[in-house]
């Protein structure tokens, strides 16, 4: 029995296998961030940048994005960090096609300085536009800010965010366990709030870093936040009984209660 395939062509062949991979490294090196741009030097570029903050990216020209936001599975693009968008002949357009799968953060990268081009990025849908240069960090600051505003508006401030026995609070409260009150020093407080905002997540050291110190502490070392998370698990662990934190080397913690 003769089988038919239909050929294809080298930029068909390259696309899948650029999706593809995409797809492997969202599933082995945890958060990423996705930058679409016409240009492979900007992409490469922002990889290296990137990876000496220990966050991988993968890039795509709009055409190849289409592809494969299209055919990612929902497991992978629900865990994308973020969506960097570049200077392309789509910027406008791409917005939309990301909200119909995620709703992960999408930042546009303005070359341009006109107030009624970042106007247009803004109707678009994108969630915050950056003008460059820019430093990466401050990408990843901008990040966090836009995930905690969209966990802030998600919940009541009075009632705060319940993940199992824990519920924490986003207005300097102490957390709550079973409906009692846990002290905890502001360091790991804010740390596991932003584990549970993030819950379902990996987060890296960086991440945590940038979102409990922000850009701008330049003093303090991010090893810093190893020691916190080891002195938080301990106080989890002896009041749940469990250690709620899940931590794989190279990949980084994620909370973790059935």
């Amino acid at each position: 029995m003769a089988c038919n395939f239909l050929p294809l062509s080298p930029n068909h062949l390259a696309r899948y296998f650029l999706g593809a991979w995409a797809n492997i490294l969202i599933r082995k090196a945890g958060p990423m961030i996705v930058v679409v741009d016409d240009r492979d030097m900007v992409t490469e570029g922002y990889s290296s940048w990137f990876g000496r903050e220990g966050i991988t990216t993968t890039g795509f020209t709009p055409t190849d994005f289409d592809e494969w936001v299209e055919s990612v599975p929902e497991q992978d693009i629900m865990a994308i960090e973020a969506f960097l968008i570049g200077e392309c002949a789509d910027q406008h357009r791409l917005p939309a096609r990301i909200r119909e799968r995620c709703k992960a953060p999408v930042i546009a990268v303005n070359d341009r300085p006109s107030l009624e081009h970042i106007l247009e990025l803004f109707q678009s849908g994108v969630d915050d536009v950056v003008r460059k240069p820019v430093h990466v960090r401050e990408i990843l600051a901008r990040i966090n800010a836009i995930r905690r505003r969209a966990g802030a508006s998600a919940t009541s401030g009075a009632d705060g965010t319940q993940l199992g026995p824990i519920r924490v609070f986003s207005d300097g409260r102490d957390p709550q366990i079973n409906g009692i009150d846990f002290p905890l020093p502001r360091r790991e407080r804010r740390i596991l709030e932003y584990l549970i905002a993030n819950r379902g997540r990996r987060l890296n050291k960086v991440q945590i870093f940038s979102a409990i110190y922000g850009i701008f502490d330049s003093e303090v070392e991010e090893n810093v936040v190893e020691s916190h998370i080891s002195k938080l698990r301990k106080k989890l662990r002896g009041q749940l009984g469990f250690d709620p934190i899940d931590s794989k080397r190279f990949l980084g913690y994620c909370i973790n209660i059935e």
